[in-house]
């Protein structure tokens, strides 16, 4: 008997899903756009997902649920605390129900969440996406995504949900963790190496949440967005264009909050005519967790789960995620004419095209052997998330007084704070431990998670560390402010470590459905921190934090604030060895640090109205540090601007140049960053915005030639009527180590006609080339050396 055309692998992918495709029933093929999620009762299970316990009545079991076949499999690694073996045989064993219950033998693909590293238990930990952003580091993220994929395809996973690549507007908004910061530039750079990294192991990344999911009102999660086409495209789009466009990836994930009144799940200009027809998307669209649904339930934008299912597939969704829920009414929509047959079929063939690449189809694949036990934590993948968090701490501040960093052998410190104590502090919402063992009584973590404590022990071995919690992250209990007092009064300096615990829904200060009403330290920890520094005491104020916090009531009062966004398993060693200085700090700012407590939505994004005050309002926007900010402890010289041409044609390119040179007595590391401005155009446009950068380790006395190739498509942006468009006009361009860094400045003009440019084929990136300079011999200090003309940037 001759093998089925669908699993032969000598015919093309479309050959084997049109023939797989005819040979499906209708329940076969409504099946394959479904998905189950098995998950065990544990804890507080209701904080899995947005209102998961509405979902949980008259599920069906398992095994009816799979009685036509099945699309995907949900989350069988990460929602119980299994070991690598116990769940490589509980999914062999669905695998195997999924292949059996279909006439066909098609197997489901299995997704998982893997944010900040596979999200399984005993996983390797790294740090939170917003770190991602602090690195600059787009070849370091590419790497950690390539090791997470590599531990998932052993597993027998087939899809990751993620990056997110969600654009902040507001810092009150919870999932800021989750993102890479409030640059679209630096998220689509960074999205792309992960994309790039992920698949690259045969894993389909997800990009997630399509669009302007961060934009919603007030900072509140899953609130409305009330955005223009405008704003949408030049800053929420982009990094998704990018990440679809350079980097391949194969599936996409609606957001949750209605842009201007619509529902992306809901949206055929979105999820069809943009995503699809114009920049060429060719993998599945999945639904965010119960987001078909909530066209009925929540948006209220139709009456009936058939006219949600309808709705949402006729837009351009694929597969309905956890479960199937409302798609089982598919059926009855095809018979009453909602819906034409052939779009049904479009979504099932993409399904099954996915299925095919993935190798599913093929004749050696057995259900019964998917996924071999791994060790998920690996010496290698340790050492690589302890890179990572090294990469990504910033130095914010560093007096020139001899308790400024790093730290010289003090003889004795004072440890205090709650994330001095809680090693749960460095991990984000979506690690296995804050997202599944948060809600056991026995949580602990899944890793080993050495705590600050712990790290600075081993960092200076003869110092005497005095310990004080002081608080805790959340209430008002504040009997322990007395014990931190006297431990920072006995001490020579504090290390005075306070910040964020991720959780879900309410459970943590930072994380999904963790919005706040001010960007005050949570709990009681601003009265710790004011207790503290009124001991006279040097004090070092260590943030490990999801989101940026108001900092203008305590900065100029600290010996060095040092800020770490949740930074992952090995934050700590990373913490003490920037502290000690075995680390040199290479962390930039990927979102501005606010200096008022008043939630003012806005970023370094601005218009001159958003950002100029005088005359205009009594509240002044701008951050007390700027996206991009960060020090080192050696120098850096900024010199030698250079442009290739003063003018360029409409659709031309154009060279910026610059010298940096490290003046110090160190190794170091510099993110260079080239910002553009558009001082006339015929709309309203940011005063600045980032569009190139690179990060260059240069040693005491090294010079790099940075040259970035800015093509006119760079500049363009979306006119009165919405159309893509390069305008003749002057353009002011910036080199600096920051979006506030005015030393290099330079201009060029765009001559010619107005060029309309397409959003399909349009330049997306600035290429960088960095020529290097042999190091000078430095006689004496790093002082001895005359910098070139130009800014010098230390740590003080």
């Amino acid at each position: 008997m001759s093998a089925a055309p669908w699993t032969d692998p000598s015919r093309s992918i479309e050959e084997r899903a049109d023939a797989l495709l005819a040979e499906l029933s209708l329940e076969e093929r409504i099946a394959q756009l479904g998905s189950y999620w098995k998950r065990p009762e544990i804890g507080d299970a209701e904080g899995f997902a947005p209102m998961q316990a509405t979902f949980d009545e008259g599920r069906d079991p398992f095994e009816e649920a799979v009685s036509h076949g099945l699309g995907h499999l949900t989350r069988p690694y990460g929602s119980a605390p299994v070991t690598a073996a116990e769940g490589v045989d509980a999914l062999r064993a669905m695998q195997a129900a999924v292949v059996a219950a279909s006439p066909q033998g098609i197997p489901a693909i299995v997704h998982e969440e893997c944010l900040t590293g596979l999200m399984a238990h005993g996983a390797t930990t790294y740090p939170a996406s917003i770190a991602w952003g602090a690195s600059f580091d787009p070849e370091l993220i590419h790497e950690m995504a390539a090791r997470i994929g590599a531990d998932m395809r052993a597993l027998g996973i087939h899809m990751g949900l993620a990056p997110v690549l969600d654009i902040v507007r507001d810092y009150r908004w919870g999932r800021i963790e989750e993102t890479m910061g409030e640059d679209p530039y630096l998220t689509g750079t960074l999205a792309t190496a992960y994309v790039s990294g992920l698949q690259s192991e045969g894993i389909i990344a997800t990009l997630k949440h399509f669009a302007g999911h961060a934009a919603s009102r007030a900072g509140r999660n899953h609130a409305p967005v009330s955005i223009g086409r405008r704003e949408l495209a030049e800053i929420d789009l982009v990094p998704f264009e990018m990440a679809v466009r350079r980097a391949g990836a194969g599936a996409v994930m609606n957001s949750y909050a209605d842009l201007d009144g619509v529902p992306p799940a809901a949206s055929r200009w979105l999820l069809t005519e943009l995503l699809r027809d114009t920049w060429g998307f060719d993998g599945t669209v999945v639904s965010d967790y119960w987001a078909v649904d909530f066209l009925r339930t929540m948006h209220r934008v139709v009456g009936t789960s058939r006219q949600a299912a309808a709705t949402s597939l006729s837009a351009g969704m694929d597969v309905e995620l956890p479960e199937t829920s409302t798609f089982p009414e598919l059926a009855a929509a095809l018979e009453d004419g909602t819906i034409d047959p052939a779009v049904l079929d479009q979504a099932v063939r993409r399904v099954l095209r996915q299925k095919i690449s993935l190798g599913l189809l093929d004749p050696d694949f057995d259900p019964r052997t998917t996924g071999v036990a791994v060790d998920l934590d690996a010496p290698e993948s340790r050492a690589l998330a302890r890179r990572m968090a090294e990469q990504s701490i910033i130095l914010l501040r560093n007096d020139a007084g001899p308790h400024a960093l790093p730290l010289a052998a003090p003889a004795s410190l004072a440890l205090i704070g709650p994330a001095a104590v809680e090693p749960r502090s460095f991990l984000g919402c979506y690690s296995f431990t804050n997202h599944v063992l948060s809600r056991l009584t026995e949580n602990g973590t899944s890793v080993p998670v050495p705590t600050l404590e712990e790290a600075l022990g081993q960092e200076f071995p003869d110092a005497r560390i005095s310990l004080a919690r002081g608080v805790g992250f959340t209430g008002d209990d504040t009997s322990g402010i007395a014990a931190a007092v006297a431990a920072a009064q006995d001490a020579d300096v504090a290390v005075l470590a306070v910040g964020d615990i991720a959780g879900l829904f309410g459970a943590g200060t930072s994380g999904e459905g963790c919005d706040v009403a001010d960007l005050r330290l949570p709990g009681a920890q601003h009265e710790l921190v004011e207790a503290v520094l009124a001991t006279g005491t040097p004090v070092v104020l260590v943030l490990v934090t999801g989101r940026p916090y108001a900092l203008a009531e305590y900065a100029d009062r600290c010996a060095a604030i040092v800020q770490a966004f949740m930074p992952g398993e090995e934050g700590a060693s990373a913490l003490a060895g920037l502290l000690s200085g075995r680390v040199n700090p290479s962390g930039r700012l990927p979102i501005g640090m606010p200096a008022s407590l008043g939630g003012q939505p806005g970023t370094y994004l601005a218009p001159v109205l958003a950002w100029v005050s005088e005359g205009i309002s009594n509240l002044d926007p701008k951050p007390l540090f700027p996206f991009g900010h960060g020090l080192s402890y050696t120098r850096f010289a900024y010199s030698d601007l250079s442009l290739s041409a003063e003018e360029i044609a409409p659709d031309g390119s154009v060279e910026i140049s610059a010298t940096i040179t490290n003046v110090g007595d160190r190794e170091g590391a510099e993110v260079v960053q080239l910002y553009l401005g558009d001082p006339v155009a015929s709309v309203v446009r940011p005063l600045k915005r980032l569009v190139g950068f690179t990060k260059i380790a240069l040693a005491a006395g090294e010079s790099a030639r940075v040259t970035f190739s800015l093509h006119a498509d760079r500049t363009a942006f979306l006119d009165e009527r919405l159309r893509r468009i390069v305008e003749p006009g002057e353009l002011i361009v910036r080199v600096g180590a920051s979006s506030e860094d005015m030393t290099l400045e330079g201009s060029f003009t765009v001559v010619g006609e107005v060029r309309e440019v397409g959003d399909g084929d349009r330049v997306l990136e600035t290429p960088v080339r960095v020529e290097r300079e042999s190091a000078r011999t430095i006689p004496g200090t790093a002082a001895d050396v005359a910098a070139p003309t130009g800014a010098v940037r230390s740590a003080t």
